[in-house]
């Protein structure tokens, strides 16, 4: 068993260890590959030895992640229809990411 936090962002929780490399939601701000983010809504953290859980964040624990690119997902067909009543409608969507590195917790 490694070592492990939990973290917070864009209304999800994450499970990350240092090398991991996940996709969030889009963050607000404008960043470049190499871009150092730090995330410091950390549910909880975990070794070998014991684990300290927040009530509901922990304080004074980061983690460092670095940037890695943006992209968007793949499509997802939206349909809908009223049977009886000639209504037929067909929409797509693609939801927008960022893929993040774990650096450090």
């Amino acid at each position: 068993m490694t070592k492990f936090a939990i973290i917070e962002t864009g209304g999800k929780q994450y499970k990350v260890s240092e090398g991991n490399i996940i996709k969030i939601e889009k963050l607000p701000n404008e960043h470049k590959q190499g871009d150092k983010i730090v995330f410091d809504k950390t549910l909880l953290t975990s070794n070998e030895k014991d684990a300290k859980i927040g009530a509901p964040y922990l304080e004074n624990v980061k983690v460092t992640a670095e940037f890695v690119e943006e992209g968007r997902g793949k499509k997802i067909r939206i349909m809908r229809f009223k049977p009886k009543s000639n209504y037929l409608k067909r929409m797509g969507h693609r939801q927008t990411y960022q893929q993040i590195k774990i650096v450090k917790i």
